[in-house]
């Protein structure tokens, strides 16, 4: 007998600062007006009762959480692996780093950053029922990625609130839509 449950990825809203700004930045006021109209879609689409939400620790990703938890009247789980990509170089460097990682292949990537994709896979396989996870750019561009067995570490350019569907079906898991793209670059 084959069960499908569904996993939603959502791209945490506008934040209030950029990448290279600060470590942990919430969401400015375009990335609240965002969660909520995501937590309007979302709403007309799942049921609280049969899907659970998980969001990475960092605050744009809980706050974009925060509208659809509030109307579900259930907790969000925090999973530290759905965190953004972990950058090995300080703050400041931090978007001259990241503009060269999506440049590049997985192939060119050291160990860490492949143990970083590899837990995010994990986190998703492991899933026991449909869920909604809230995070950040980069992770759902290693999952897509991962799923449609690209090499690129950029693969498309999710777009702040966006929703980016897997469908599980048994041990299978597919990229079934790809959310909204961006007009803009990443901050």
């Amino acid at each position: 007998m084959s069960s499908t449950r569904l996993i939603y990825l959502v791209r945490h809203g506008e934040a209030a600062a950029s990448w290279g700004q600060s470590a942990d930045p919430g969401l400015s006021e375009l990335g609240h007006a965002q969660a909520k109209a995501t937590a309007d879609s979302l709403e007309a689409q799942v049921s609280a009762s049969e899907i659970s939400l998980i969001s990475s620790p960092l605050q744009r990703a809980q706050e974009t959480a925060t509208p659809l938890a509030e109307r579900f009247g259930v907790a969000v789980s925090i999973d530290d692996r759905f965190r953004e990509v972990p950058s090995p170089v300080p703050l400041e460097q931090r978007q001259d780093w990241l503009r060269g990682f999506m440049r590049q292949q997985w192939g060119e990537q050291q160990e860490s950053l492949h143990s970083w994709r590899n837990s995010i896979v994990q986190a998703v396989e492991e899933l026991p029922e449909s869920t909604i996870i809230f995070t950040h750019f980069l992770v759902i561009n290693a999952l897509v990625g991962w799923y449609t067995q690209r090499e690129e570490t950029l693969v498309f350019w999710p777009d702040n609130a966006s929703v980016t569907l897997l469908e599980r079906s048994d041990s299978t898991i597919r990229v079934k839509t790809l959310g909204d793209q961006m007009s803009t670059v990443v901050n």
